[in-house]
């Protein structure tokens, strides 16, 4: 995914700023923390104050028993102030970590929250492996940014600042030979910044492409066994992975460079304070114990020199984490609910279609609507089977009741109020979906089955009731042979069940929710065929009382419906019973002809739906 443009304009401090609203309720536990961190760099910057006095008195003691004194209390100062900076540095640890991990925590369940809500259309675009890249990888590089590298970096600066005047206490010469030399470090800081921000946005973008890979083949490993194509998708993922490499090696070409520059100048500093020191004395501007104090202050501030180039390419890294987290936070979201939501005290089930266009976001211009203005009523408790060809739109025309997608024009209404002004969780109570591909979670089977029941407790009297109830209609009584039946937690995605098991769970799902309005695509499309007489002769008692609408992929299933609507060409062309529609529609035979063809080559067998009188019509 590329950068979008709010992001990449943004400065590096301002694209940090959005961090706020997580960062603001342990704001005074980082301040801590800095503070903490600066005694430490303080109390450090005072130790060669320390022993400058220390080799003074030594050499100008009256004698050794006083000087051997100095020493020794010198000493103790030292230990002393050794021990104060490491309290310093275990207290800026115990202010930052747990509130660090607190934002982690928030911003993890925040992101999780918003993909939840954000449309189907998103996920369409967006590659799972890049989501799954910025939830984990890049929160947790802002988590670390801000325990560690956010309060080293600031403290550090102004280690280096104070530092830097106190070198001016000994002789502006020496000072300023610290401050000249620190400019190229500061150019190729800036330089870096450049360079090195691409580079991390590259990388991370590519190990979300990474991660896709990875998650691609294990779901699809028996396609990839099946075909044997293992070694085609180990080269496509070595391909990919030596791409980041690539990136990782010119990222750290980059640190590298930062790393010699900033190695390089206080060397260069080193010999140069050294040459001048030595004048110094020599001119008798400055004595032995103040060039010693010198340079011991100078070495006390090479680590917080050294590792600006590391703290700044983590900034830099955790600045392009926060642009690939927020650019989830800034996306749209179009399906929401609408401000003043109408209530259905009791929902009647009446699902009506009016004037419903709908058109996927990368349709070209010159492309007529999928669906070009469509018109249909389902009755209250009415069945209505929907049949057309392969691409005429019926699965899309499904997710519309339940808004998985929005009409692009006209509406949808249920009980005469648009699904759009009603509340999601209000709408999607009453409007229950199973899809011809059978999605499961990792968890039990009656929490898969009992997924749309909110409303009961899992474990209650009533729950046991519907979970058994909605299982049988499913014909799903398999889960008694399970390890441990129906607290039996199922691998991911239902893997470990066929597909006629995983399909039975799900419409097993779909009837546990109790809706007044079930939209079935094909649900029953890997059930053999003694199997799929069952689920039907039980449905056909459940859809009594609900309104429901089939996508009938096979002829058996037009046997579930009290009227078909035919679907042609992004249109309901004809509606009427399975006899009517034979009868006046020719593109309706030729439908059914093609759903009997494709039965035959399943099953070996043609399954004809007819009566007396639509044998006549077909003689």
């Amino acid at each position: 995914m590329s950068v979008s443009s709010s992001s990449s304009s943004l400065s590096t401090f301002a694209a940090l700023w959005r961090l706020k609203p997580f960062v603001q309720p342990i704001v005074g536990r980082l301040i801590g923390g800095a503070l903490s961190a600066l005694a430490a760099a303080v109390i450090a910057l005072m130790i060669p104050i320390v022993l400058e006095q220390v080799v003074k008195n030594f050499d100008l003691g009256g004698g050794a028993g006083d000087s051997v004194g100095f020493v020794i209390a010198g000493a103790f100062g030292v230990l002393a102030l050794s021990l104060g900076e490491a309290v310093m540095v275990w207290l800026r640890r115990w202010f930052v970590l747990t509130p660090a991990t607190e934002v982690e925590y928030q911003m993890r369940s925040q992101l999780y929250s918003r993909l939840q809500g954000l449309p189907v259309a998103f996920h369409d675009r967006w590659q799972s492996g890049q989501l799954l890249s910025r939830m984990m990888q890049d929160i947790n590089i802002i988590r670390r940014w801000l325990a560690f590298g956010l309060i080293l970096l600031v403290v550090n600066i102004l280690t280096i600042a104070i530092g830097a005047v106190l070198l001016f206490r000994w002789h502006w010469l020496l000072g300023a030979i610290f401050l000249v030399t620190g400019v190229p470090m500061w150019i190729q800081g800036y330089l870096f910044e450049k360079r090195y921000g691409a580079l991390a946005r590259r990388s991370q973008d590519q190990a979300g492409d990474l991660a896709t890979s990875v998650e691609e083949s294990v779901h699809g490993i028996r396609v990839l066994k099946a075909f044997g194509r293992g070694k085609h998708a180990l080269v496509r993922f070595s391909r990919q992975a030596e791409t980041l490499r690539e990136t990782e090696l010119r990222k750290g070409r980059a640190v590298a460079e930062i790393w010699f520059w900033l190695d390089l100048m206080p060397q260069i500093a080193f010999g140069l304070s050294l040459i001048a020191g030595i004048w110094l004395i020599v001119q008798g501007q400055i004595d032995v114990p103040q060039l010693f104090a010198f340079f011991a202050m100078a070495a006390v501030l090479r680590w917080p020199i050294e590792s600006i180039g590391f703290l700044f390419s983590f900034m830099l890294d955790a600045r392009t984490a926060t642009d690939r987290v927020f650019e989830i936070y800034q996306e749209t979201n179009t399906i929401t609910d609408p401000a003043q939501p109408v209530r259905l005290a009791e929902p009647r089930g009446e699902l009506a279609f009016e004037g419903a266009h709908f058109r996927y976001q990368d349709a070209g211009a010159h492309e007529r609507d999928l669906l070009d203005g469509i018109d249909l009523v389902l009755r209250p408790g009415e069945t209505m089977a929907l049949v057309g060809l392969t691409g005429s739109g019926k699965t899309t025309l499904t997710t519309l009741p339940a808004r998985l997608y929005d009409v692009t024009g006209g509406r949808v209404t249920l009980d005469g109020v648009d699904v759009r002004d009603l509340e999601l969780s209000e709408l999607r109570r009453h409007v229950a979906m199973a899809f011809e591909d059978a999605t499961l979670f990792s968890a039990s089977v009656r929490e898969n089955v009992l997924l749309g029941r909110a409303d009961l407790d899992i474990h209650g009297d009533e729950a046991e009731r519907v979970l058994r109830e909605a299982l049988d209609v499913a014909q799903a009584g398999f889960v008694d042979t399970l390890p441990n039946g129906v607290e039996t937690v199922i691998g991911e995605e239902g893997l470990s069940l066929s597909g006629g098991q995983r399909q039975r769970l799900a419409l097993a799902r779909a009837v546990a929710a109790a809706p007044k309005v079930l939209v079935l695509d094909d649900p029953l499309s890997a059930l053999d065929v003694d199997t799929e007489a069952l689920v039907e002769e039980a449905l056909r008692h459940v859809l009594a009382e609900t309104t429901a609408l089939i996508v009938a992929h096979r002829p058996s299933t037009v046997a579930l419906a009290d009227r078909v609507a035919l679907l042609e060409r992004g249109r309901i062309t004809a509606v009427g019973t399975h006899s009517e529609l034979l009868r006046t529609s020719s593109h309706y035979r030729h439908v059914i002809s093609s759903l009997e063809a494709e039965e035959a080559a399943r099953t070996g067998a043609i399954d004809i739906v007819a009566s007396a009188d639509e044998e006549e019509v077909q003689a």
